[in-house]
């Protein structure tokens, strides 16, 4: 399966089939008397700055606030004449002043100690450009990636190698940038080596400059890019934008006159635009009869409306991002034809100037101010994903699924059926799959599992295909239940703490006389579970020999195969195991893995179970551990995973907290289920899902190495077997998901039916959210009571009792 991930709206993308999805930037601009300036000043025919394709000094500008002054912001190896260190500074001091005014720190100058970082692991994602214009955009990327949104302020910061093994294309490194990071923080920052973007995006003009710099620099990458000089072209075009959109897409746009000279293609001909009259000129000069009756009609004209006021200015990619207009009165005609004839004296082809209404700007409403808002403009700009031929590309989805008739089907780019329920011949089916995926020409970033019956296979169809993940046989032994048990209970270290401390005596049962053997090894009383089981099904809690005898009789009689309940592992076999049943509280340990690097852990809590089955009754996240004891909990989880061999991936790993410190129950190598992913989600802001497709294509998640939560989640399972009355009236999936959109509760649907039956998984999980634990539990016992699911035969109240 192909993945890409986005982060600031969202912009990660696997290696060859990227994702093109929006990132909004909203501009609330002052729309204040700088804006009407004359339009026969130097501010017109001046220089208009790098990122606008022109040259020389940048302007004398006094920007707001004081900062230091004395940083290095020469590039070593990359050394830059007056005029490029000038509009270097320029641009330093303008981050400044906009970091200020936005109440951020100024930025801190660490260039002195190079970063080394991994090269060509981490995300590296850059920004070319203004940093008035991406500030939004270079603060949310900070929050979401600490440390990889990066801004180069001058193109000597950025240095094009040949991709090796890639005729034509070409490596983007990072020499030296602005890092942005939580909080606001910024610093600037030297990388030795340099880092290697994986994505980039350039503030782009045309003509000479920096413009043509970093149109350059944007050609040809290996790395997705957010723009090009030909786009750019176009989109810096006012008039041409509003025809498109006028046309194509309905969108209303000022009443507007342009007089357009040797206009773009795109814009001759065609059909009208509701509200756009375009008068194509057929030289500069001696234009004056033809203006002033155009204008003349225009400010009489119907589609004005109500306007008092027009605006004149100029419209080309060369005027991109200015400023400079004129605001004149409607009834002003001899003022606007004035204007008008001055401007025409300026145009280039393919450029125009335009007489538009003036539209009012909204007010927005300041609480607890009595005087008028100031007026405000606002500007809205998309940044996407783009090829190196100008085109979006969106991210190829690619599913093998079993059945024929899956909804996901019909909403993937390509669907293969092969029937993967006997995973007693997954290695044959891998090199089955391996040579259809071959046969229909599909290039593969990575391929990744969610299911557990499926994991074995997946690590093996990796390995057929040359793709990252962890090894099959790492993934085999921490599938089978008693293998990581054994094998862990073999790892005395070094490193310490050795895996050994955690294992739990066990010993696999295949037949009657194992079950015998089993019962003079492992201390009594004891768990007996599904070697290859999930869901907690057939788990039971044994007391003596007969127990044991009868629990396997019963197993070996019920669940002989994948028929007789699909998916809970029955794919393997039905063997089983005896271990030790140790006292403790349980926990859930989901972790985040990339290459044997410890990313993110998140830590929740398990209520009692009901004795002598194991099916989970509640829930509580972030733990209620004590820091020491998280911490305990997840260097156990984490030695766990490194001991079997899970050097990649999203892991599950469930413990318990003994008086002997983390004892394990078993590890699951894919993310937690249940709820857990949506838990998480909404807590951390953490999508392990997305996390586990980029670890499968070799993409290490930017992800919160301390997370921090956002508030308390305390949650009940609801059975059939128990609920079935409440679930049919006063807590009917209707009634729960419409107090799931009213925000009252979280509802997380584990199953589709009501059917009650002696080997059960949860029907469902609903959980309620508080500032506190005490606060989401209070919630969720009260709705529970109200609902009818607290009840004599299931006292809610107890099993969240291990969450004060």
């Amino acid at each position: 399966m192909d993945a890409a991930h986005w982060l600031l709206g969202k912009v990660f993308t696997s290696k060859r089939n990227q994702l093109v999805t929006p990132c909004g930037q909203l501009s609330l601009d002052p729309l204040g008397p700088e804006w009407d300036c004359p339009l026969g000043s130097k501010d017109l025919d001046g220089e208009e700055g790098p990122w606008r394709g022109g040259s020389g000094l940048p302007p004398i500008s006094c920007f707001p606030g004081s900062w230091y002054q004395d940083v290095g912001l020469d590039c070593k190896g990359s050394p830059e004449g007056a005029e490029a260190r000038a509009w270097t500074a320029y641009y330093y001091s303008l981050l400044q002043s906009c970091l200020q005014q936005a109440g951020l720190p100024e930025t801190q100058d660490r260039s002195q100690v190079p970063h080394t970082g991994c090269p060509g692991a981490e995300v590296t994602l850059c920004i070319l450009g203004s940093p008035s214009t991406f500030l939004s955009v270079l603060l949310e990327g900070g929050v979401q990636s600490p440390g990889n949104m990066l801004l180069c302020l001058s193109p000597a910061w950025l240095t094009k190698v040949p991709a090796p093994g890639q005729l034509g294309e070409a490596a983007l490194l990072v020499s030296k940038a602005v890092s942005f990071h939580p909080g606001g923080l910024t610093f600037l920052d030297d990388f030795v080596p340099p880092r290697r973007a994986t994505y980039f995006l350039a503030g782009l003009g045309l003509g000479p400059g920096r413009g043509r710099e970093a149109a350059e620099l944007a050609r040809n990458l290996t790395c997705p890019t957010g723009a090009s000089a030909e786009l750019a072209r176009l989109l810096e075009d006012r008039l041409l934008m509003r025809q498109l959109l006028s046309q194509q897409g309905q969108v209303a746009i000022p009443a507007t006159l342009a007089f357009t000279y040797k206009p773009p293609g795109l814009l001759r001909g065609g059909d009208a635009s509701p509200g756009l009259r375009l008068v194509e000129l057929s030289g500069k000069e001696g234009q004056e009869t033809l203006v002033k009756e155009e204008v003349g009609a225009f400010l009489h004209s119907e589609a004005l409306g109500d306007a008092l006021q027009v605006v004149v200015k100029l419209s080309g990619w060369r005027w991109r991002g200015r400023q400079a207009l004129s605001l004149h009165p409607r009834v002003e005609l001899g003022a606007v034809v004035d204007t008008v004839l001055a401007l025409l004296e300026k145009l280039e082809e393919e450029e125009s100037v335009l007489v538009e209404a003036m539209c009012p700007p909204a007010q927005l409403p300041f609480p607890g101010s009595p005087s008028p808002s100031p007026e405000m403009a606002v500007r809205i700009c998309a940044v996407v994903c783009r090829t190196q031929g100008d085109r979006p590309l969106l991210s190829k989805l690619h599913l093998v699924e079993s059945d024929p008739n899956h909804f996901a089907s019909q909403l993937v780019q390509t669907f293969i059926h092969f029937d993967v329920t006997e995973h007693r011949r997954d290695e044959e089916n891998a090199r089955l799959l391996a040579e259809l995926v071959r046969a229909r020409g599909l290039q593969l970033d990575g391929c990744f599992s969610y299911w557990d019956d499926c994991l074995v296979l997946t690590a093996l169809l990796c390995q057929e295909l040359g793709l990252p993940c962890s090894p099959p046989a790492a993934m085999w032994l921490a599938k089978q239940k008693s293998r990581t048990q054994l094998h862990l209970s073999r790892r005395h270290g070094p490193p310490w703490p050795a895996p050994s401390l955690h294992a739990v005596a066990c010993c696999p049962l295949e037949s009657e006389a194992d079950v015998e053997r089993a019962v003079h090894q492992v201390p009594l009383p004891g768990v007996m579970k599904l070697e290859f089981g999930a869901g907690a099904v057939g788990v039971r809690l044994v007391e003596d020999a007969p127990q044991c005898h009868e629990h396997f009789s019963r197993i070996a009689r019920d669940l002989q195969g994948e028929a007789d309940h699909p998916g809970i592992g029955l794919g393997w076999g039905n063997a089983m195991l005896l271990m030790e049943f140790v006292e403790g509280t349980e926990h859930d340990v989901d972790l985040v893995v990339f290459g044997g690097r410890l990313l993110a852990a998140f830590v929740s809590d398990n209520g009692p179970t009901r004795l002598p089955g194991f099916t989970e009754t509640a829930a509580c996240m972030p733990t209620g551990l004590a820091p020491e004891q998280e911490a305990q909990m997840v260097q156990a989880a984490f030695r766990c995973c490194l001991g079997c061999g899970l050097l990649d991936g999203v892991f599950n790993v469930e413990l318990k907290l003994t008086g002997a410190g983390p004892r394990l129950i078993e590890i699951n190598p894919r993310m937690g289920g249940f709820y857990l992913r949506d838990w998480i989600l909404e807590l951390y802001g953490v999508d392990l899902l997305l996390a586990a497709a980029m670890v499968a294509c070799g993409l290490q998640p930017a992800l919160p190495t301390h997370p921090h939560a956002r508030g308390h989640l305390v949650g009940i399972m609801c059975l059939v077997s128990e609920h079935l009355q409440a679930l049919s009236s006063t807590a009917s999936r209707e009634t729960l998901q419409a107090l799931h959109d009213q925000g009252l509760l979280r509802l997380n649907l584990l199953e589709e039916a009501l059917v009650p039956g002696e080997y059960e998984e949860p029907y469902c999980s609903v959980a309620c959210a508080g500032s506190s634990p005490a606060e989401a539990r209070l919630r969720l016992l009260g709705l529970c009571q109200g609902l009818g699911i607290d009840g004599p035969n299931y006292p809610v109240a107890h099993f969240l009792s291990h969450f004060k």
